[in-house]
């Protein structure tokens, strides 16, 4: 590799380039004007315009006549040369972006922007040509097929009915976002989910923007141990040796709890200290939750919340599948959505960016009378790689553990498709008293069971008072 790129070999590389429209096209992505000297920085720009109207390269003669740059041909070159050419090319891009990088670098230091400045160097590092020619369809059927299932590493969720939606469970490297309104149970869905991810052997982390460390790993500790936070507190030995068991065999977990307005690189920065310190290797990332996140690409007012949120998921995608994790986030769930029981696009708040961002998006639908009940439904509004939209399934809640449980295959509330499930029913079963119509689904159920009961009694007094006359 040459360490000096002077103003010889850029003019042979632009030389080259004008003997070889293939070549030209192949440096295409990287190719730009800018990385030329001074004086040779015309000539490069003519080429870039030119090659775009029309759609061949200038010769010689006319870069001659509108900059006045003379190039000349280049004889005798073979295949080798351009192999060359190729190389050198990348290296020659790759320097001088990262020079410009580091200059550009130093003035937002000076201002006080620091956030810009590691993408700006994170991207002329990363500058470099095509190599990679993609799947070859053909090629491996079994192999191909085989990657996709399992080194893309689907995941149990815990719950059989949500791994049957999604043809497995969650993989590695895709957005997986729960949305819910205040109080919907959000943490809780995403603690039984790494708790679950904790006992099936994988390590990761849990960071929360809204709660504190303390009170995140005390629900897990109610989970974990089948106690209510009560009963922790009488019996804090008996909920460390549960805990401590439970170690022997689950994988590493850490709770942070990062300011509201925090960005991913304090995330991917929180994580790669974590396993240097640590030498845990992060499997699963938990992040409560999307909403109170900041980008990084671009200033963007936290008010903006459609844009907002579109860099936000952006930027948690590429973090997951960076770091090659299983990530899950959540997100509000706007007011339009409070009296809903089924959810679309339009409730989640912040609009639909996030949604086109996310490979699967989940609606958690539950009211105070559900919970105490003991039931949960998760609704999947959204997923790339199975035919589950629409899909709801119906899950067990402990209120005392703040345990989520799959019911079994067995029960009547395994997932169905829309106008099958348990709330679908009770809807339909509806009826008013006095007039009015109760507002819970569940109290609808009663209703419809108490007046049945009532109906029943008069009718067969009516019937005793015929046959009696």
């Amino acid at each position: 590799m040459l360490k000096d790129y002077g103003l010889d070999v850029q003019k042979l590389f632009l030389e080259m380039m004008l003997q070889d429209a293939e070549s030209y096209v192949r440096v295409q992505n990287i190719y730009n004007p800018e990385n030329f000297d001074r004086s040779l920085r015309p000539a490069a720009e003519f080429i870039a315009e030119h090659s775009d109207q029309h759609k061949t390269l200038p010769t010689v003669e006319q870069i001659s006549a509108s900059t006045g740059i003379k190039l000349t041909q280049v004889p005798d070159l073979n295949e080798g040369h351009f192999e060359w050419f190729m190389s050198e090319f990348e290296q020659f891009t790759r320097r001088q972006e990262l020079e410009r990088a580091i200059l550009k670098s130093a003035d937002l230091l000076e201002k006080g922007e620091y956030d810009p400045v590691e993408k700006l160097i994170k991207d002329a590092v990363q500058i470099s040509l095509t190599k990679d020619m993609g799947t070859d369809y053909f090629a491996d059927p079994r192999l191909r097929i085989d990657k996709y299932f399992n080194s893309g590493g689907q995941v149990s969720t815990g719950w059989p009915q949500m791994d049957k939606i999604l043809y497995g469970g969650f993989s590695r490297g895709e957005l997986n976002i729960f949305a819910g309104g205040s109080g919907s149970g959000k943490s809780l869905v995403m603690m039984n989910i790494a708790l679950s991810w904790l006992q099936a052997g994988l390590s990761g982390v849990y960071i929360s923007l809204e709660l504190s460390e303390e009170l995140c790993a005390l629900r897990t500790d109610a989970m974990l141990a089948g106690m209510s936070t009560k009963e922790i507190r009488k019996d804090i030995d008996q909920t460390e040796l549960k805990v401590k068991l439970v170690s022997k065999k689950a994988g590493q977990y850490r709770i942070k709890a990062l300011p509201a307005q925090s960005n991913i690189n304090d995330i991917r920065s929180y994580v790669k200290e974590v396993q240097v310190q640590t030498g845990i290797k992060v499997d699963f990332i938990m992040c409560d939750y999307l909403d109170l996140l900041m980008p990084v690409s671009a200033k963007v007012s936290p008010n903006d919340l459609f844009v907002k949120d579109k860099y936000v998921s952006e930027e948690l995608r590429n973090l997951a599948k960076e770091l090659n994790v299983l990530f899950v986030t959540a997100s509000q769930l706007n007011r339009s959505a409070v009296e809903e029981i089924e959810f679309d696009h339009s409730h989640i708040s912040g609009g639909i960016s996030k949604i086109n961002t996310a490979d699967n998006v989940f609606g958690i639908f539950t009211s105070r009378a559900m919970r105490e009940r003991g039931k949960y439904q998760i609704q999947c509004m959204k997923s790339r790689s199975s035919t589950g939209v629409g899909m709801k399934i119906d899950l067990d809640y402990n209120i005392e553990t703040m345990r989520i449980t799959d019911p079994g295959e067995d029960e009547q509330t395994n997932f169905k498709r829309p106008g099958g499930n348990l709330l679908d029913s009770i809807k339909a079963k509806s009826t008013m008293i006095n007039g009015t119509e109760p507002a819970d689904p569940i109290e609808r159920e009663e209703t419809v069971k108490i007046t049945a009961d009532v109906q029943s009694a008069k009718l067969k007094q009516l019937l005793g008072q015929i046959k009696a006359n």
